[in-house]
């Protein structure tokens, strides 16, 4: 009897394996032969770009803000999200539906309507201003849209669901003994938080922070809207590289610079997540 050959069992994966080809790879390929360019005109090919961008104090700070505002925008969603898994998990089943569908809606509106509406709640005359200024507690209307404040809380909003989601499988998933055992020995509730939820739901955690942070970094169409011109972030970057000032190939370094960066943090947040994993196991 003949065994099958392997190129068999991969036959039906052809199809997916040339999209992903014509989709991903061609472009990348692409944007970095471009990258390697001097000038804008295509001319001479040379690492310039890229010593351009190390030599350029501006280029890091965008990209060490743009880095920092996914973390920023991570820890709060996870600040918030704890909470809200906890009360899903101890709920009942017509709480957790309306719960789950607060928590899901977002996902089913345009992240463009979501953004004007946070446009419409941070400015100058929105509900936020509006409020301070009839209760008496502001003087005057203060500046929440095109600031980095406004900018993390409406990423933080935006971007809850995908932190949410993992957490509340997470504790799902949980032993409600082990948190019962850990209260009847003695331990108040926030110690039972730390020494037992927290550590057996950190898979959840880090699941969350690396969809969040990565969701985060290149939202650009929040960060355009919210920030304005007043806060450069990557994105928006490499679009007025690209698109004001047609330098394609400076655009297509900070592009894969870019891209580099935030595959490098997931990657470090993941492998923290793996030796902080085998760390609690080995205890």
């Amino acid at each position: 009897m003949s065994t099958p050959r392997p190129t068999g069992k991969l036959a039906p994966a052809l199809p997916l394996a040339l999209v992903f080809l014509a989709a991903f790879v061609l472009p990348l390929v692409a944007l970095v032969a471009i990258s390697l360019f001097r000038t804008p005109a295509f001319a001479e090919l040379s690492p310039a770009q890229y010593l351009r961008f190390l030599g350029d104090p501006f280029s890091l700070r965008v990209l060490a803000d743009t880095v920092m505002l996914g973390l920023e925008v991570a820890l709060c969603a996870l600040v918030l999200a704890y909470p809200l898994a906890l009360v899903y998990v101890a709920s009942g089943p017509l709480i957790r539906t309306g719960l789950i569908f607060l928590i899901l809606l977002p996902l089913l509106t345009s992240t463009v309507v979501r953004t004007f509406a946070w446009i419409v709640i941070l400015g100058r005359d929105g509900i936020v201003n509006s409020a301070m200024l009839s209760l008496g507690l502001w003087d005057s209307p203060a500046r929440l849209l095109y600031s980095w404040g406004g900018l993390v809380l409406a990423l933080t909003q935006i971007q809850l669901p995908l932190m949410a989601l993992p957490l509340i499988n997470s504790l799902l998933r949980l032993d409600g003994n082990l948190a019962r055992a850990a209260e009847g020995l003695g331990a108040g509730r926030v110690r039972v938080f730390v020494t037992v939820i927290l550590p057996l739901t950190l898979p959840g955690a880090i699941a969350g922070l690396l969809l969040v942070f990565a969701a985060a970094a290149t939202a650009f169409i929040t960060q355009t809207l919210i920030g304005g011109g007043r806060i450069i972030l990557m994105p928006s970057y490499i679009y007025q590289q690209s698109m004001g000032v047609q330098d394609w190939p400076f655009a297509a370094a900070l592009s894969l610079i870019f891209t580099a960066a935030v595959i490098g943090i997931v990657a470090a947040i993941g492998a923290l997540s793996r030796r902080l994993t085998r760390g609690l196991d080995a205890a």
